[in-house]
């Protein structure tokens, strides 16, 4: 299975830099038999079954880009520098795993001050990596990183303009609740309250898990073999509550449908025993043609980026061939790429 096996052209005008507004308004290709059909995120009720069940990863992004400054006496006077830092994740030591640019510059032991309120130390630096030990903790340190703090766009639309504060509201699932994600589970950003209700009115159920999205999930693949590519590692959990729904939805006959891949990575994660179980950890499922799912019969997910594991994972789903007949169609008919992107509906 080679890499440019998951190539495709995408043209530069269909990369999405602002979601459909409203949310629900985003178009929807659905992929169901051998047809493809073109509808919109609002019309997923006429398309799912009283009985079906969506997981939704409740996960919140934090505002996780930083600018700040680092001060230093030098032979010549005090000088200053700016700085910019990405979170990653929280380590059990306290610090904070992110990405420094320029790293170079910052020496172990030195404090970049980000606002008034919040500053942190470079504590040590290992694999490129810099652990920052942050004045605050707890509360005091979410709230002065949601006053300091960018959310942290893909590359792709950061590429293209700034984080701003409409981002904070856009980048953010309706249902958002256990913060550590420094990636959106986009998907889910076409769900509204209306649409909610809709589906509940058609009778069909959700459950919740938590997968933290890292930024590995934007990193490339680098190998020509892809069965050789190392999956980044994400911490999720899939409780006892969620697995009981799942189970009781199969045993009715319903389908399970994650939103999104993170959701459908998680609980084929908490499944490789062949039937879903309660989990908790960091998981690294990679997932490709070949790849054996016991709960997923459905997915609801945006489009993604060529030669990403994410493809890989849709044509695992669907078939290679499937999914190239899916994004020749998508691509024709002008639908909007990636993050901000419009959905699709993969019914295998």
């Amino acid at each position: 299975m080679k890499l440019s096996d998951f190539d495709f052209h995408l043209p530069e005008n269909l990369i999405a830099t602002r979601p459909a507004n409203p949310r629900s308004s985003a178009r929807l290709l659905v992929a169901e038999g051998d047809a493809i059909s073109d509808a919109h995120v609002f019309d997923l009720p006429d398309w799912l079954r009283p009985g079906d069940r969506l997981v939704l990863n409740d996960t919140r992004v934090i505002p996780a880009r930083l600018s700040g400054r680092r001060h230093r006496d030098s032979a010549q006077g005090p000088v200053s520098a700016s700085i910019e830092a990405t979170l990653l994740d929280p380590q059990a030591d306290g610090t904070w795993a992110a990405l420094i640019k320029p790293l170079k510059k910052v020496k172990t032991g030195e404090v970049i001050r980000f606002s008034d309120q919040l500053s942190a130390e470079l504590d040590r630096v290992a694999d490129g990596q810099a652990f920052l030990r942050f004045n605050l903790t707890g509360q005091d340190f979410d709230a002065a990183l949601e006053q300091a703090g960018a959310m942290p766009l893909p590359p792709y639309i950061a590429a293209k303009r700034p984080a701003d504060a409409q981002d904070k509201t856009d980048y953010q699932t309706i249902w958002a609740r256990n913060s550590g994600a420094v990636a959106a589970p986009t998907a889910s950003l076409h769900f509204d309250e209306a649409l909610m209700e809709a589906l509940t009115a058609r009778g069909v159920s959700v459950s919740y898990v938590t997968l933290h999205v890292g930024a590995g999930t934007f990193l490339p693949v680098k190998v020509e073999d892809v069965t050789t590519h190392k999956m980044h590692a994400e911490w999720g959990r899939v409780s006892a509550e969620a697995v009981s729904e799942i189970r009781e939805t199969k045993a009715i006959g319903g389908r399970v449908i994650p939103v999104g891949t993170t959701a459908l990575r998680l609980i084929e994660s908490a499944a490789r025993s062949g039937q879903i179980v309660p989990w908790e950890g960091d998981t690294d499922i990679f997932i490709y043609p070949g790849f054996q799912f016991y709960v997923t019969d459905a997915l609801i997910t945006n489009f993604h980026l060529p030669k990403s594991t994410l493809l890989m994972l849709v044509s695992a789903l669907m078939g290679q061939d499937r999914m190239q007949e899916v994004y020749e169609h998508a691509i024709a008919q002008n639908y909007r790429f990636f993050s901000y992107g419009d959905g699709s509906l993969l019914i295998p």
